[in-house]
């Protein structure tokens, strides 16, 4: 007698059997991280508290509580935020840096003045100012090219007035689909949406408050250095840099995104999307742009009157969230702040001040400096150049922008600098290199916002394309600012 196999329908297989594949299939990748992830900490383990001698124990406790956020961040790809947190809990915890620092670090200046800033910036996105202002002087473009390079100068202009790069892009979100709707260019819309998240990842570097990092730099400068850069001083510092980062990245999506013909192509100023002047502004909107100058006015003369960067801020956050000012009352502005990032912030805050506190940054760097001698000592370019290129591929391993800077700056920055190397220096350079995260859809919210529309307007391999070109400008950028330019604005290089 012949048996006949009976035919398998698929689709008779219960839901249940489909999702028990499905994890089998998926989970032996985080079987792997967990694997490696036990391995790493195991090995860091023995080498911190067997094999490493001359440590105390508050050092061999921080050590192994930031070994064991970076692989974390890295390699177990967890939630920066509760990693940060559980990371100074633990700090606490353990002994090695005191209760009153966890709680203290919540009322850090820098988180209220990111705090007044978050308030300021869901003000101006309730109003659309920002987006009113943009278009009204777009609508005087009459080429592409010339839309593009104003579209990278006023980009560049809202890292002082907005932080976080994420609420930019939400910001100006609405301009480029304005701007790609009255186009109406398949090509141009994909260079569009390629130039808006470049330039406001780049442009972040400008402005101290453009991303959480820079505020944790200058703690870190402050902690070790005492001359810690201000509002103005950053700008000097960072901005011309940043501004020619944003230009080459926007000559770079002109000339190999689009043809001659598209780069020539006329834009009638009928086309551009709300094509209102500054004297259409209703009174609200213009209080709400006389609050925000004069609070960036402000912080660039707080050496002039004495006032700090936070109480200036609480200040402006308090008057901008009035009825009479915007009509958006301080209850509804809360909604718009980023708590997540702002317990990130505080969570690295700690680690950082732990790093500083029990001497073990300094002890990184005097090993580092045994490891290697003294062979790089006086090669003060190659040192620098080396932070560069780390720091700058390092988006790659780390996603979060402040991730980074809490892990660069203690393990790289700070040990290079025993190389007779000012750490001033090399903060500032490893802080502003971790701001190219432009490579994979996933490395920066601003990427990820524009390339997940539907249609999509880039792929990934426009991404590769963009940052294959970007990348060696902006490292040898960086490089010649902080060797020549830096030292005669008052950061040496030795």
């Amino acid at each position: 007698m012949n048996i006949h196999p009976i035919p398998l329908d698929k689709t008779a297989i219960p839901p249940v059997f489909h999702a028990a594949h499905e994890v089998q299939t998926t989970l032996p990748i985080e079987q792997v991280k967990r694997i490696v992830a036990g391995l790493v900490l195991a090995f860091s383990a023995i080498l911190i508290f067997g094999a490493i001698d001359g440590l105390t124990m508050p050092m061999r406790l921080t050590i192994a509580v930031f070994v064991a956020t970076i692989v974390a961040w890295t390699i177990l790809d967890l939630p920066e935020t509760p990693v940060a947190l559980t990371g100074a809990v633990a700090l606490s915890a353990v002994g090695a840096i005191s209760e009153e620092a966890v709680y203290r670090s919540l009322g850090n200046d820098t988180i209220w003045l990111m705090l007044s800033a978050f308030i300021i910036a869901g003000v101006l996105r309730s109003s659309g100012v920002i987006e009113q202002v943009i278009a009204g002087l777009l609508s005087r473009l009459t080429s592409v090219s010339a839309l593009f390079w104003a579209l990278n100068f006023l980009i560049f202009m809202t890292a002082f007035v907005i932080p976080s790069t994420s609420a930019r892009a939400a910001i100006l979100m609405p301009v480029f689909l304005g701007l790609s709707a009255a186009v109406g260019n398949r090509a141009v819309t994909k260079a569009l949406a390629l130039l808006f998240p470049t330039i406001i990842l780049l442009s972040a570097g400008a402005s101290l408050t453009g991303a959480g990092a820079h505020l944790v730099a200058v703690d870190f400068i402050g902690r070790t250095d005492k001359t810690a850069p201000d509002f103005l001083g950053w700008i000097a510092l960072a901005a011309p840099f940043s501004l020619l980062s944003c230009s080459i990245a926007c000559m770079l999506i002109l000339r190999y995104f689009l043809s001659g013909d598209e780069r020539r192509m006329a834009i009638a100023t009928a086309d551009v999307p709300n094509s209102a002047t500054l004297t259409s502004l209703s009174i609200q909107q213009k209080a709400i742009l006389a609050v925000v100058a004069t609070t960036v006015l402000l912080f660039a003369t707080t050496s002039l009157h004495g006032i700090g960067m936070p109480l200036v801020g609480i200040a402006a956050a308090l008057v901008i969230t009035t009825e009479k000012v915007s009509g958006l009352s301080l209850k509804a502005a809360l909604k718009s702040v980023e708590w997540n990032l702002l317990l990130f912030l505080a969570g690295t805050l700690v680690i950082g001040e732990a790093l500083i506190e029990t001497g073990t940054a300094t002890l990184l760097a005097d090993r580092l400096v045994g490891l290697i001698g003294n062979r790089l000592a006086g090669w003060s370019m190659l040192v620098i150049a080396s932070a560069v290129l780390i720091a700058t591929f390092s988006h790659l391993v780390i996603t979060s922008r402040t991730a980074r800077a809490t892990v660069l700056i203690p393990a790289l920055a700070l040990p290079l600098a025993a190389l007779d190397v000012n750490p001033a220096n090399l903060t500032m350079v490893v802080t502003l290199a971790s701001g190219f995260c432009q490579t994979l859809m996933v490395s920066a919210k601003p990427v990820t916002l524009f390339g997940s529309m539907t249609p999509p307007a880039f792929g990934q391999v426009d991404l590769f394309r963009l940052a294959s070109m970007l990348i060696l400008p902006f490292v040898l950028l960086l490089v010649f600012v902080s060797t020549c330019v830096w030292p005669l604005q008052g950061i040496s290089l030795r």
